[in-house]
C-alpha cells in the first residue's frame, strides 16, 4: 500500500511539472495572427453588383463581415492605412431549380451567393489574395422566397463570412 502512494505522489508530482512547464497556444476562433505586425483591419464597404438585388443583403453582408473580424480578433477597425485591408463585391444571387418532384414540378429551389474579396496584408504580401467565395441554401417549392429569404441570405452571408476570415487570418 505505501508503494502505491509513492507512485501516485511521483505520478502527480510529473504531472504538475509537465503542465507548468509547457505552454501550449490553441485559439479557438482559428485566427494565427501575429499581434505584434499586425494591430488593424481595415474594410472597404462590398457593394451588391448582382444581377438581382435584395435591398437588405448588402448591409447584412458588410457588418456580418466586420463583426467576423472584429469579435474573433483583436484587430481594431480603422478607415484608412490599416494592417490588413479587406474590399470587394457581391458578384451573385440567383436561385435555380434543384430537384423534381414526381409530377415533374420543381421540389427544390436553391439560392446561391457569390463574393469576391480582396484581401492586403500590409505586413506579410505573401498572404495577399483575389478569390471568390459562394453558398447556397435550399428551401422548398412550396413556400414563397419572401417567406424564407431573410433566413436562408444570413445563412449563406455567415458562411461566406468565415469562408474569408478562415482564408485571411486563420492560415489552416
Amino acid at each position: 500500500m505505501a508503494w502505491n502512494k509513492y507512485v501516485y505522489a511521483a505520478l502527480m508530482a510529473m504531472l504538475v511539472a509537465i503542465v507548468s512547464a509547457c505552454s501550449v497556444s490553441y485559439k479557438f476562433n482559428g485566427a494565427s495572427i501575429d499581434y505584434t505586425k499586425t494591430k488593424t483591419i481595415q474594410f472597404s464597404e462590398f457593394p451588391v453588383r448582382s444581377a438581382y438585388v435584395w435591398a437588405p443583403m448588402g448591409p447584412m453582408f458588410n457588418n456580418t463581415l466586420r463583426s467576423q473580424f472584429t469579435d474573433h480578433t483583436r484587430l481594431q477597425l480603422v478607415k484608412r492605412n490599416g494592417d490588413l485591408k479587406l474590399e470587394g463585391e457581391i458578384t451573385r444571387y440567383d436561385q435555380r431549380n434543384k430537384g423534381v418532384s414526381s409530377e415533374g414540378h420543381s421540389a427544390m429551389v436553391e439560392l446561391s451567393m457569390t463574393v469576391k474579396a480582396r484581401f492586403t496584408n500590409n505586413a506579410k504580401h505573401s498572404d495577399d489574395f483575389e478569390q471568390e467565395f459562394t453558398a447556397t441554401a435550399s428551401y422548398e417549392s412550396t413556400q414563397s422566397l419572401n417567406s424564407v429569404q431573410d433566413g436562408l441570405v444570413q445563412e449563406m452571408i455567415d458562411n461566406i463570412c468565415e469562408q474569408i476570415f478562415n482564408a485571411a487570418v486563420a492560415n489552416w
